[in-house]
């Protein structure tokens, strides 16, 4: 079953000192399935990486995606249909694009598995198929 991955865990592992980086190492090293990113994550990684760390780890993940590390999720015009569905039901959270996007992914990759820090929002939204996110590494 795949992993989706938020960009909140990515920024960590360019953070030799965050104290949830030994964390998310271990998530992603005993991960069996497909780690995948949404392609709107991976924009927002590369900001975040640029604006809070520097230019040496948005170039190294930059590499890790060309080199395959992780797989990227490209939606298309269904799974925006499904974003839109999704930010008319949750109106009062104010989810963004990337955490709608997430939502999408999850559904059409039929997994509940989430690499993020955000329980806030995934605590309270639930998968499209029904049920409950299993937040990584939360719920390890």
């Amino acid at each position: 079953m795949s992993l989706v991955v938020d960009a909140g865990p990515l920024v960590t592992l360019a953070l030799p000192d965050d104290p949830q980086i030994q964390q998310v190492e271990e998530v992603l090293a005993n991960e069996r399935g497909p780690i995948v990113i949404p392609a709107q994550i991976t924009a927002e990684v590369d900001y975040l990486l640029r604006e809070r760390v520097g230019i040496t780890a948005r170039r190294a993940f930059l590499a890790d995606l060309a080199n395959g590390r992780f797989q990227i999720y490209c939606p298309d015009m269904a799974d925006y249909e499904l974003i839109q569905h999704c930010n008319q039901q949750y109106t009062d959270l104010d989810i963004g694009l990337s955490d709608l996007t997430i939502i999408a992914t999850a559904h059409r990759l039929r997994t509940s598995r989430l690499l993020t820090f955000d329980q806030r929002h995934f605590r309270t939204v639930k998968p499209i198929g029904g049920g409950s996110f299993t937040i990584l590494p939360a719920d390890r």
